[in-house]
């Protein structure tokens, strides 16, 4: 029987099967059921950069407005600390994981430019979490702004990230870079320690009969895990950043396939979202099975084996393969 346990970002996993970031950082007693069926770490869900900075901001302009209604009005306000700022629930939260959970659990930060919300990563370094995962999620809207500026700016939030905690950093990346290994490579220069391969990006629908947005939140399937795949593959052997796969991952096949890619974890939201805890001790199990009748004994004899860099036939990964597939589809 293939024996799961590896280790990711340098922490001890039972497994490569991750709770991703999730609203189940509010559900502790879901997280234990994962860990129970063989999760091997969770991550948060995010901080945001929009409402930390938003929260600091409202507390200032509370203080600001009263601060010259009275000669003595300092004397009367509070001590900073009084206002939570943004990261007093969360780091609650984080504290209780660690209490709670027999696996790493890993914060996360969610932002697109450097400024003072990054200071965050240090409360959250200092309130227990074993590696931090720095979500990129940033959608390109100005149309003056080039993709190398936009990378540069996210390089950067990546190093004023990495220079402030000595524990390890994973960057959650977009699957929309013209040139991926060459921002991985940039990433990994900022300092960074893993990626995760991709975030899935928000998308509202649209209510014709009320002509307006609505907010939908759609679970992944299996049919987005290729496309990260793709990417494992084609990274695996050209940086030394250890990957995760994180979308679309719904059977243990999906799993081994994520493996055999290159992922060195694999992170699991939708399935758990749908179907419970369960869902994930179905992929634990499933994962072992498939490996085990290829005949891996562990962890590292399949990771990467069907990669760029190591598969048979690895060209079928390359774009000439396309123009094969188009011409002989039927």
């Amino acid at each position: 029987m293939t024996e799961l346990a590896t280790r990711w970002l340098g922490l001890e996993l039972q497994s490569p099967l991750v709770v991703g970031a999730s609203p189940l950082t509010d559900d502790l007693d879901a997280l234990k059921a994962c860990v129970r069926a063989g999760a091997g770490a969770v991550v948060m869900h995010s901080l945001f950069e929009e409402q930390l900075v938003e929260e600091q901001m409202a507390a200032h302009r509370f203080i600001d407005s009263r601060i010259n209604m009275d000669a003595e009005a300092r004397s009367f306000f509070p001590e900073s600390e009084v206002f939570e700022m943004g990261s007093g629930s969360y780091l609650q939260r984080l504290e209780l994981l660690r209490r709670s959970l027999d696996v790493p659990v890993i914060a996360s930060l969610n932002g697109i430019s450097t400024g003072g919300w990054t200071g965050h990563a240090l409360e959250l370094e200092a309130a227990g979490a074993h590696a931090i995962e720095l979500n990129l999620y940033d959608l390109a809207t100005d149309p003056s702004e080039t993709a190398d500026s936009l990378e540069q700016r996210q390089l950067a939030v990546v190093r004023s990230v990495t220079e402030q905690v000595s524990i390890p950093v994973s960057v959650k990346l977009s699957p929309f870079y013209s040139a991926l290994p060459a921002f991985v490579a940039g990433v990994e220069a900022a300092g960074a320690r893993g990626l995760v391969l991709f975030n899935r990006f928000y998308q509202p629908e649209m209510d014709l009969d009320e002509l307006e947005l609505s907010r939908e939140v759609v679970l992944s399937s299996s049919a987005e895990l290729p496309l990260r795949l793709h990417a494992a593959a084609m990274l695996y052997g050209q940086t030394s950043l250890e990957m995760a796969v994180s979308g679309g991952v719904h059977t243990g096949d999906d799993a081994a396939k994520a493996i055999l890619s290159g992922a060195t974890a694999v992170q699991v939201v939708s399935a758990i979202l749908a179907d419970g805890p369960g869902a994930l001790g179905q992929i634990h199990d499933g994962l072992i099975r498939r490996l085990s009748d290829m005949g891996y004994r562990d962890l590292i004899e399949a990771r990467g084996a069907l990669s760029m860099e190591r598969a048979p036939n690895s060209r079928t990964w390359e774009r000439l393969n396309y123009a094969r597939l188009l011409h002989g589809w039927k």
